[in-house]
């Protein structure tokens, strides 16, 4: 199938912005500023990268107004790039279109609802009771549970697992090896053995959702574990019972949260950060990649706890003075007071 083309008048007409230059330019793609080649429309999000937009081989490109002047090519000017650059890859690029109906191997428990657009591939598994939306797109080898709701418009990559119970809102997408509703991790010691502590809350997720591969979304203990509108979560992250994860926020790869933490609204989490367990972290605070969090965050701010890498015979001295800061501490605290003293007398 031949990729579709569109003038710049055409992708204004769309998307908005103003046009310097030749409107009837013919663009099929997207790529970078280093990479593109003809038919292609590339974007500057910052103008340090301006050397790149003087080499690009890009027929079009995106700019602020403050960098229009930067180049002779024809132009899209927005006052956000990026974000204009995105909505065009989505244009662009749109995702694969199933036709409708259910692989003879897909098997449907009793009482499930389907609506008649959603497609099911090979292998799937649609448990007793549940309910899967209207254009939905589950792919070869998911499973969904008894109970669960799925919303429209959901699409499903091949071995998403969803547990039963769980309420999935519309838009949702799950790449392979999500698994969303599985028990959290609820144990009691008694007489030096663990006793499991069944875990009877759901997973409920909003409206524009994404689950990154892998990542692991555990059900409530009692009550829900809540994932709010329009909330991204990248590959291979840890999300325990009774988390609750704010609308419009973002969190990259490999992020721990333990249980019954509850992340604000507008917040971006980087990788490999590390939250403990019943904190809160207030609305539009920014967590830095490799942060610990162990307390709560009561006001918006960026936030950042990482030891800077060294090498390793200087890591391990400095370590050695690190393990004596309290003994160090007193001891400064001891010569302030004497000093004080003696300026006293």
């Amino acid at each position: 199938m031949s990729q579709p083309f569109y003038a710049l008048t055409e992708l204004v007409a769309r998307l908005g912005g103003q046009i310097q230059g030749d409107a009837t330019t013919q663009i099929t793609q997207v790529a970078t500023l280093e990479h593109a080649g003809p038919g292609q429309i590339a974007f500057l999000a910052n103008s340090k990268y301006r050397k790149q937009l003087e080499a690009t081989a890009a027929s079009a490109v995106i700019v602020t107004e403050a960098d229009a002047e930067a180049t002779q090519l024809p132009c899209i000017i927005s006052n956000n790039p990026y974000s204009y650059f995105a909505k065009l890859s989505a244009l662009l690029n749109p995702p694969i279109k199933y036709a409708a109906g259910i692989h003879p191997s897909a098997v449907i428990g009793e009482g499930a609802t389907i609506s008649p657009s959603v497609y099911i591939a090979a292998h799937v598994v649609i448990g007793a009771g549940a309910k899967i939306g209207s254009d939905s797109v589950i792919m070869a080898g998911c499973s969904v549970g008894a109970g669960t709701v799925v919303g429209d418009n959901a699409r499903l990559y091949p071995n998403v697992t969803i547990y039963h119970n769980c309420q999935i809102g519309h838009n949702f997408i799950a790449h392979s090896g999500a698994v969303i509703g599985s028990d959290g991790f609820g144990l009691a010691m008694e007489a030096g053995r663990w006793l499991k502590i069944p875990q009877i809350g759901r997973v409920v997720i909003g409206d524009d959702v994404e689950v990154g591969a892998n990542t692991t979304i555990d059900r409530g203990a009692l009550d829900d574990t809540v994932i709010e509108d329009d909330v991204k979560l990248d590959n291979q992250i840890q999300v325990a019972h009774n988390v609750r994860i704010g609308a419009h926020t973002a969190i990259a790869g490999c992020v721990g949260i333990a249980g019954s933490s509850v992340i604000g609204r507008y917040c971006q989490i980087g990788g490999s950060a590390m939250i403990l367990g019943h904190l809160q972290i207030a609305d539009k605070s920014v967590i830095s990649a490799g942060t610990l969090i162990s307390k709560t965050v009561r006001e918006a701010g960026t936030y950042t706890a990482i030891y800077p890498f060294s090498e390793t015979h200087e890591w391990r001295k400095n370590a050695v003075h690190l393990r004596r800061l309290d003994e160090m501490f007193a001891r400064i605290k001891k010569l302030e007071d004497e000093l004080a003293s003696s300026k006293a007398k």
